[in-house]
């Protein structure tokens, strides 16, 4: 009579997962219909039929066995169980796009394109020396460039938009090492009225002049958040329009001074002879939106900026500090 050999135990076997039973596409759907205030409007956005999407979220609501909404009137609501799954909904999305897009890079080799977002603080002709290096090294990769401000860099790193940025502002939970310092001064056209004082500019005295500003690039920019408060003020959506009215005598500004060397030079600037405060620094630091998913391309473009600024800080005489201008 034959004996049936017994199975070889199995060693060290695979952990049981357990399948989830909300699909993704629900998940987005539930995400779509928060975001746009309706199933109409989330319908439209992820070109959908209204009935889909509401199938979609009634059946998760089932599968749970919870509500997200609650009519109100004639609007619905998200119950604070709602706003949970929401919350956890986002963080889910974006965590599977971060593995798709680190895959995709990590079996693509170096990237086709990189994004970055720069600081306006930071010297423009140095980000121009950086690519240029990185572009003799890898002719082959796109770079797009955002000039951002203020909230707008870490706004960028947080959203996915770009792939690292120079910033000043860096976003909770995300590593950065710092690059330089950089140095502004207050300044107006040297036949300003705030020139004909005769004594040192106080902060009282600005407040009766027209103050030059560059907006913050953040979507969800604070237009309470002002440096000064002044009664007359232009807000510009970039520095060349700034240090341009400035140099006309349209009103003052506090400007990075590697940006209006040329301006001071030719006499189209003045240092303003402030009482106090006419410099202000800002620390600039370069951060990864996804240090893990970086690709080759970007982490080697990191490298090459962090080399570049270091040659040039040292080369003016500073350590991490402002650099020698071009």
């Amino acid at each position: 009579m034959a004996t049936r050999t017994p199975p070889a135990e199995t060693k060290n076997p695979l952990p049981t997962m357990r399948l989830p039973h909300i699909s993704m596409e629900q998940w987005r759907c539930l995400i779509a219909v928060v975001e746009a205030g309706g199933y109409a409007r989330a319908a439209e956005a992820l070109h959908k039929s209204q009935s889909s999407v509401t199938y979609a979220v009634q059946k998760l609501e089932s599968t749970l066995q919870v509500k997200a909404f609650e009519i109100q009137g004639r609007k619905a609501r998200l119950t604070s169980v709602g706003e949970m799954l929401y919350r956890r909904a986002r963080l889910l999305l974006e965590e599977a796009d971060a593995i798709e897009r680190a895959a995709g890079r990590a079996s693509a080799g170096w990237e086709a394109e990189i994004s970055i977002a720069v600081e306006i603080l930071f010297p423009t002709w140095l980000m121009f020396q950086c690519l240029d290096r990185f572009g003799k090294e890898s002719p082959q990769t796109r770079i797009e460039w955002f000039e951002t401000v203020l909230d707008g860099t870490p706004e960028a790193l947080r959203t996915g938009k770009v792939d690292l940025a120079i910033t000043g502002i860096v976003p909770p939970g995300l590593p950065a090492e710092q690059l330089m310092t950089v140095r502004g001064s207050a300044v107006a056209h040297p036949d300003h009225e705030l020139h004909k004082l005769g004594r040192p500019v106080e902060y009282r005295d600005l407040r009766k002049h027209r103050h030059i500003i560059v907006r913050d690039s953040s979507a969800k920019r604070d237009k309470k958040a002002l440096t000064l408060d002044v009664a007359r003020r232009w807000t510009v959506s970039n520095m060349a329009t700034s240090i341009g009215a400035v140099s006309r005598g349209y009103g003052f500004s506090w400007l990075p001074e590697d940006k209006i060397r040329t301006e001071l030079q030719k006499g189209e600037l003045k240092l303003l002879p402030m009482r106090e405060m006419n410099q202000r620094t800002q620390s600039l630091y370069l951060a990864f939106a996804d240090r893990d998913g970086a690709g080759p391309g970007a982490l080697r473009l990191a490298q090459i900026i962090k080399e570049e600024v270091k040659s040039a800080c040292l080369a003016a005489g500073h350590e991490l500090r402002d650099v020698a201008p071009r």
